[in-house]
């Protein structure tokens, strides 16, 4: 058996398998409040759920091309720095986002963000803010598209429509209540995957590490500084250590990744619900050692005297490296990576699109099985949006599709940082600091990358980090000046009371 017919099996089986789970949890899903929320769930469940829909096609797919292309320079900053980062902002945020959260009964991020600061209008602005993140759909579909047509050997275009058309078809009916289950069977399996990929190079290491170290350094003495000069992205430590940092600790800011805490069933689970998520995740970035090993099997980035695609690299190793039967769980483990993000993706996204910007116009709640059905509808939009995106993606990358994807949901996290860190501990932080932080996060993001304002985001490929450290800081510094002004002024006129009494 093949490569194509086994992975066809195997895709048959894992899609009952997904369509039975659906409809589980379909059946205990009868509003957007069900659909967004579900119905409670362990901290064991969620906390596995939640690693999975971090770490995406992103971390399994395209990421470890980056570390073939760039080498430790791009391991330091993906998987070594930015998960720093991302723990130490999970551990801090998260408890305190819940407690706000269930007060609020908020059931997105965007409606969270307008109850704490007591204006719809900032709901909607952030909830069209949203719609960046369609950035990272199509990441995620055209990563899982390199995966199943090149081990299907298929046409990519019409597997991209396979893909988009099972799962956004699968979340309109399931929501939450389905999602964390095929999540937590997705995270199992890429934890199995994470160590065969991780021991997959042990051979390369047969004479010691001095020896794999030597591999590398014969293709290219770059491949193993800190700071990569040839690389468009990894330069320096600014690039590498700050700006991936700075990102780390903003990438909780995503509807998907933050709100996963709303769903427990009681918030004496939260500790116990972190520290499973954090365990898996540290597994998984290891995964990009991977992308080391595939550069020693393709040391001049070619295949049978054909360039290779930085996004392709991984899969093509996969198929050179594993026999078919350990070779296509491998690739399910790749296809578990992107299913488990896009899933979370398309659930808060169509949630947030249809309670934050659609409800409010129709005057229908989130309990009403009306708005169930408008947001049907919505997904459907997006996955027509997506299919366009994603096509024109796969056929004119610039460098990967994943500078297109960091582009956009930098840019809306950078936006939902300040409110989000400044809602939770700075209890009299004013909606004018709020609101205002956040658009000076979206002009600064986009006028530094598509302007060209720094060394960093000069040229046909520019670093989306750089700019979204920048749009932070900016939002951060802004946002105090207008907190500090607020208190200033109420001091003043307390002052003025007690004078004048």
């Amino acid at each position: 058996m093949n490569y194509s017919q086994a992975t066809s099996i195997l895709l048959l089986i894992y899609m009952a398998f997904t369509l039975y789970i659906v409809y589980r949890g379909a059946k205990k899903t009868k509003n957007l409040q069900d659909f967004a929320l579900g119905n409670g769930f362990s901290p064991i469940v969620l906390g596995l759920s939640l690693a999975a829909g971090i770490t995406s096609a992103a971390t399994f797919i395209i990421n470890p091309g980056f570390v073939a292309f760039f080498g430790w320079s791009a391991f330091l900053a993906m998987s070594v720095v930015l998960p720093l980062g991302l723990f130490l902002s999970l551990i801090v945020l998260t408890k305190s986002f819940r407690k706000y959260g269930a007060n609020l009964k908020a059931i997105t991020l965007a409606q969270w963000v307008g109850k704490r600061f007591d204006s719809q209008l900032y709901t909607r602005f952030l909830a069209f803010s949203s719609l960046l993140i369609i950035t990272f759909i199509v990441l995620i579909c055209v990563g899982l598209t390199k995966v199943i047509a090149g081990a299907l050997g298929s046409n990519e275009f019409i597997s991209l429509i396979g893909i988009v058309v099972f799962v956004f078809g699968y979340i309109m009916f399931g929501g939450a209540n389905s999602m964390i289950y095929t999540n937590v069977v997705q995270a199992i399996i890429k934890l199995f995957v994470a160590v065969i990929l991780v021991f997959s190079g042990i051979d390369y290491f047969t004479n010691g590490v001095e020896a794999f170290y030597q591999k590398l350094n014969e293709i290219d003495i770059n491949l193993l500084k800190n700071y990569n000069p040839k690389s468009p992205l990894f330069r320096d430590w600014f690039e590498v250590v700050f700006c991936n940092f700075i990102v780390g600790i903003a990438i909780v800011c995503q509807p998907h990744i933050i709100t996963r805490s709303l769903m427990l069933r009681s918030e004496k689970d939260v500790n116990k619900y972190l520290t499973v998520a954090i365990l898996a995740e540290v597994v998984f970035f290891t995964v990009l050692l991977a992308g080391f090993y595939a550069r020693i099997m393709f040391p001049d980035l070619k295949n049978d005297g054909q360039p290779i695609k930085m996004d392709g690299i991984l899969t093509l190793y996969v198929v050179k490296k594993f026999t078919v039967g350990v070779g296509i769980i491998v690739i399910l483990g790749l296809i578990s990576a992107g299913l488990s993000t896009l899933e979370g993706l398309v659930q808060s996204l169509s949630t947030t699109i249809t309670n934050d910007l659609i409800a409010p116009f129709k005057k229908i709640e989130a309990g009403n099985e009306k708005l169930h059905k408008i947001n049907k509808i919505v997904i459907t939009v997006l996955g027509i949006v997506t299919i366009i995106i994603s096509n024109y993606q796969l056929m004119y990358p610039n460098l990967s599709v994943g500078i297109f994807a960091q582009n956009g949901v930098y840019a809306y996290f950078s936006a939902a940082f300040f409110p989000v860190l400044f809602g939770i501990f700075i209890k009299d932080t004013p909606k004018q600091a709020a609101i205002t932080a956040s658009i000076v996060a979206i002009i600064v993001h986009f006028s530094v990358y598509y302007g060209q304002l720094t060394t960093y985001t000069t040229g046909t490929i520019r670093n989306p980090a750089v700019a979204s450290s920048i749009a932070i800081l900016s939002s951060v510094f802004i946002g105090l000046i207008i907190l500090w002004y607020h208190r200033f002024q109420n001091k003043s006129k307390t002052q003025l009371t007690t004078i004048e009494k």
